[in-house]
């Protein structure tokens, strides 16, 4: 009995190690299919815009002046306070006026003996012409009397003129601000002697003055874009740019949507053959003189009327050598390569002029992980319309521009002035 009992053990193992071997002999059960990736879709935005050309420029000023001394002296007050708004009139510097004076009082006194003694020629001299009529001098005697009198009246306006330059001399002293503006450092601080700006001397430079409102901004278009403007400015029957008074949009580096409206003004009147480039001006008012000359600028033109146009996110436009693509979510979720032609840009969203429908959903993300002609499981979200109404804050549409700022007659063109005492 423990035979058998031993050999019904043994059968038992050999059959449960069998049992054992038979599943690994079948291979490895397969996993279950990958569900489709997740992609991020949406449909194309439809809204009306406007193209925008962008350039950048530097700021500078309608008019600066060089300030110079135009008398020599000894400077005794410099009452202004550098880089402070000075206007036209305030005085900037003084130059010891006493020699001046002195020199005044003695022309006025050379003046007052130059008189004296006209006076007294010139009566001297109608005596003559009577005495003459009545044959009672000579010729000879009345000559003399006339010549006198000549070479006093002669004396007299030299005296005068010398008067009146000593007059301008003492003026001259007293350097006012010829123009209202931003004044810079003083070169030459009191107490320091100066040279005019009279004879073969070079005159002594006390400061600068630029003027700030408003303020010039300079820029380079190619010139396919300047003849694009002039198309535009004859359509509005305007037989130039500055004419058709286009507006135009700026920002500094730490400003943003182009806060600042201006007009252009004024297009050069020649193309840089070097560079094909010509020269536009933009003017721009500066009422709390935060923008300053030579400061660095953004600006944007508008290039186009008003149209509607798709625009999708910039990010989902694929390229394959040349060619531009969108991958397009179609029926059954399978995704689809669709050839498209671009448009212009508008902050982040790009215009679809060809190969699109409004109404098709375009993956914006997840596009690693979605192959043509593969299923997908997407997720629609809105496209983000920010930096399109930072666009559309800039103008909400074409209307007439702004007036350019007032400047005067003087500053319809940059000028470059040099000034002295007195002006």
């Amino acid at each position: 009995m423990n035979r058998i009992h031993l050999r019904l053990q043994r059968a038992a193992a050999l059959i449960a190690l069998a049992l054992a071997f038979i599943p690994s002999c079948k291979g490895p059960v397969p996993p279950p299919p990958p569900p489709p990736p997740g992609v991020t879709v949406s449909r194309p935005l439809q809204r009306d815009v406007i193209e925008w050309d962008q350039f950048s420029g530097y700021l500078s000023s309608p008019k600066t002046v060089t300030v110079n001394a135009r008398v020599s002296g000894l400077i005794v007050q410099a009452p202004f306070q550098e880089g402070a708004i000075v206007h036209a009139g305030d005085l900037l510097f003084k130059i010891d006026p006493r020699p001046f004076q002195a020199d005044l009082d003695n022309k006025e006194a050379a003046v007052a003996q130059a008189r004296a003694t006209t006076e007294k020629t010139k009566a001297d001299f109608e005596r003559s012409t009577i005495l003459l009529k009545a044959e009672v001098v000579a010729r000879a005697d009345y000559d003399s009397t006339k010549a006198s009198y000549g070479e006093a009246d002669a004396s007299l306006k030299a005296a005068e003129a010398a008067l009146e330059i000593s007059r301008l001399n003492l003026e001259w002293t007293e350097v006012r601000a010829p123009i209202t503006g931003r004044v810079s450092r003083m070169n030459v601080t009191v107490g320091n002697l100066v040279t005019g700006g009279t004879g073969q001397a070079t005159p002594t430079t006390l400061t600068t003055i630029v003027s700030i409102d408003p303020l010039y901004c300079y820029i380079n278009v190619p010139q396919s874009v300047a003849l694009r403007y002039q198309q535009l400015a004859l359509q509005e029957k305007q037989s130039s740019v500055a004419g058709a008074r286009v507006a135009c949009y700026m920002q500094l580096e730490n400003e943003t949507n182009f806060p600042r409206e201006g007009v252009i003004d004024f297009v050069d009147n020649q193309v840089d053959v070097s560079t094909g480039t010509v020269q536009i001006r933009c003017v721009f008012a500066n009422p709390t003189s935060i923008l300053t000359p030579g400061l660095f600028a953004l600006t944007r033109i508008p290039a186009s009327g008003r149209y509607q146009a798709l625009l999708i996110p910039d990010a989902a436009v694929n390229s394959d050598q040349n060619e531009r693509y969108l991958l397009i979510v179609g029926a059954n979720d399978v995704v689809q390569q669709r050839p498209v032609k671009l448009g212009a840009l508008f902050g982040n969203l790009r215009s679809i002029t060809d190969g699109l429908k409004p109404d098709e959903r375009v993956i914006v993300n997840g596009m690693l992980s979605a192959m043509p002609g593969a299923k997908v499981n997407p997720h629609e979200v809105a496209i983000s319309t920010e930096s399109l109404d930072a666009l559309e804050s800039i103008a909400a549409g074409p209307r007439p521009a702004p007036a350019p700022p007032e400047m005067g007659a003087s500053a319809q063109s940059d000028s470059q002035q040099s000034a002295g005492a007195g002006q």
